[in-house]
């Protein structure tokens, strides 16, 4: 198979973007795999996977099965580190499927830059996103909004972050997520207007993902040509 062409004309790694909408869980876990396996063999680019799910909770390693004991949602144990999270409607989620390559083989500085994409995101709405110390992730004040979570094969990263935007505020209850308690969880709908839906939410993070991981997008494709050839116009 040809070799993926992988930077841009200005020598930035070229990320491809694919926005999923609602989509089961299952579905998105299966296509990350197929997407690292490929990513791994050099057949695709950078890939930034951008979804909506129905109400699941997934379960880092070893993250205590005691902390989803009383859910009555479906549980998927996976690989990413981090705790138990909530994904359902409401909540974009982000699954970067990139190479860690060169200064940026490391991981913690990768869930810093995770975490900025967040705040840089939050920055959009004049909203100071926060790190706290030893947990990973970004808050408002008191209040987390965005969770964090990643799993690396042979140095390709891939699971990410979720953003909690439209959230029904009652979602987390019922488990620990995170490991916290369930009222510490917070929507960015509760502190700025916002339209419905994800889009303009998938958008600042497209952005601010670039920003802070130094990718440039695909050239957009040629514009289609004109139906009708253009007439002269004739003197009347």
């Amino acid at each position: 198979m040809r070799a993926v062409e992988e930077n841009s004309g200005g020598g930035r790694p070229i990320l491809d973007v694919r926005r999923l909408g609602r989509m089961r869980y299952a579905d998105a876990y299966a296509l990350q795999k197929d997407l690292v396996d490929d990513r791994v063999e050099g057949r695709i680019r950078d890939t930034l996977l951008l979804a909506e799910h129905e109400a699941v909770i997934t379960l880092g390693r070893k993250a205590p099965r005691a902390d989803v004991a009383a859910t009555a949602l479906p549980v998927f144990e996976v690989e990413r580190g981090g705790e138990a999270t909530w994904h359902g409607p409401g909540q974009l989620v982000a699954y970067p499927i990139v190479r860690l390559d060169g200064a940026r083989r490391d991981l913690h500085r990768y869930l810093r830059d995770l975490e900025e994409v967040v705040i840089g995101v939050l920055a959009e709405f004049a909203l100071e996103g926060t790190r706290k110390s030893g947990l990973t992730g970004v808050w408002i004040g008191d209040k987390k909004v965005a969770s964090i979570g990643v799993a690396v094969r042979r140095w390709v990263a891939w699971h990410g972050l979720s953003l909690n935007v439209h959230t029904d505020p009652a979602a987390f209850q019922g488990f620990r997520p995170c490991g916290l308690e369930p009222d510490v969880m917070t929507r960015l709908a509760d502190h700025v207007d916002l339209p419905p839906g994800l889009l303009l939410i998938e958008v600042l993070l497209i952005k601010h993902f670039c920003a802070v991981l130094g990718f440039d997008l695909p050239a957009p494709p040629p514009a289609p040509p004109a139906r009708f050839p253009e007439l002269p116009i004739l003197p009347g």
